[in-house]
C-alpha cells in the first residue's frame, strides 16, 4: 500500500517541465501526424440533418455560401467551409461565393483555393463557382441579395461583368437559388439570413459556426428555419468525416478525378490534439490531488 502511495506522491510532484513537454507533443503529434491517432468522432443529430440536405441537393442547383468570418475564428470554420464545398462540387451543384465581413473576402478566396487546388474536381471559373466581392451593409447586402442581388453586385471578385458570367443568367434574387449556406462567426450571421431573406422566400437554410454562437442559432434550428447546424470545431470534425466517407464511397462519381487520394480535413486531427490534451490535463490533476491528500494525511 506504502507502494502506491509512494508512485501516487511522485506523479503528483513531477517537474512542470515535463508536464508540459507532454502536453506539447500531445497537441503536435495529432497536427504533423493525423494518421497516428485516429479519435472516433460520433456525430450528432444536427451535423448529419445538415449533411442530408445539402446531400439531397442535384446536379446543376445553385447554392449561395455567405462568408462571415475572420482570422480568429478561422480554426473553426474554415475546415467545415472547405469540407462543405467538397459536397456541393461532389454533387456538381453550381457555388456562388459572397463575403458580409471584409476579411470573409480572403476566407472565402483561401477555401475555394484549397479545394481547386487539391484537384480532386475539374473546376472552372463562372462555370462552376462564382465569387461576389465585399460590399459594406451587413444585413442591407442581406435584403439586397433577397431582392434584387444585380443592385448590389455589377461584377464578381475579379471585375467580370455579371452579365457576361454564363452562372448568373437567371439568377436575379435570393429565391434562384435552391439553398443558402451560411458560415457564421457574429453579426451579420445564420439570424439575420433567417429574417432578411430565407424565412419570408421560403429558400432553405443551413449554418456552420462558431461553438459559442450555437445558443442563439438553436431556436432557429429548433422551428426548422435553420436546417441543422455545423457547431463549431466539433461540428466540423463531424462533418468532415461525413463528406471523407461519402467520397470515399463514389467510385462511379463523375464529378470526382479518381486520381487524386481523397484526404481527411484539419478539424479531424485538431479535435484529437485537443482530446488528448484534455485528457492529460485531467489525469495530472487527479494525480496532484491524490498527491496533496496523501501527504497531507501523512503529516497530520
Amino acid at each position: 500500500m506504502n507502494k502506491i502511495k509512494n508512485i501516487f506522491i511522485k506523479l503528483g510532484q513531477l517537474d512542470r517541465r515535463f508536464i508540459f513537454l507532454l502536453i506539447g507533443l500531445s497537441v503536435l503529434i495529432p497536427l504533423i501526424k493525423p494518421g497516428w491517432i485516429n479519435i472516433p468522432i460520433k456525430t450528432t443529430s444536427n451535423s448529419e440533418i445538415v449533411f442530408k440536405e445539402l446531400n439531397s441537393l442535384k446536379e446543376g442547383d445553385r447554392v449561395l455560401v455567405s462568408f462571415e468570418y475572420g482570422a480568429s475564428t478561422k480554426p473553426e470554420i474554415h475546415p467545415m467551409s472547405v469540407a462543405v464545398l467538397q459536397h456541393l462540387f461532389s454533387k456538381g451543384v453550381k457555388v456562388y461565393t459572397v463575403p458580409l465581413w471584409p476579411e470573409g473576402l480572403m476566407m472565402a478566396k483561401y477555401a475555394m483555393q484549397e479545394v481547386v487546388e487539391s484537384g480532386l474536381f475539374n473546376l472552372t471559373e463562372h462555370i462552376d463557382y462564382v465569387s461576389f466581392p465585399y460590399k459594406a451593409g451587413g444585413e442591407i447586402i442581406i435584403r439586397g441579395i433577397a431582392t434584387d442581388i444585380r443592385s448590389i453586385f455589377t461584377q464578381d471578385v475579379n471585375n467580370t461583368l455579371i452579365k457576361d458570367i454564363p452562372m448568373m443568367d437567371s439568377v436575379y434574387n435570393v429565391t434562384d437559388f435552391d439553398f443558402v449556406f451560411d458560415l457564421s462567426a457574429g453579426v451579420p450571421g445564420n439570424a439575420e439570413w433567417v429574417q432578411f431573406a430565407c424565412d419570408e422566400n421560403n429558400v432553405p437554410l443551413s449554418s456552420g459556426c462558431t461553438s459559442i454562437m450555437v445558443t442563439d442559432a438553436i431556436p432557429y434550428v429548433e422551428s426548422g428555419q435553420i436546417r441543422g447546424i455545423l457547431a463549431g470545431m466539433p461540428g466540423a470534425a463531424e462533418y468532415e468525416q461525413m463528406v471523407f466517407k461519402y467520397l470515399s464511397n463514389e467510385k462511379d462519381n463523375k464529378f470526382l478525378n479518381k486520381d487524386v487520394s481523397i484526404i481527411p480535413g484539419k478539424a479531424t486531427s485538431r479535435m484529437s490534439a485537443q482530446s488528448i490534451a484534455h485528457l492529460l490535463m485531467v489525469i495530472f490533476i487527479i494525480f496532484g490531488n491524490i498527491s496533496y491528500y496523501i501527504i497531507r494525511r501523512r503529516n497530520d
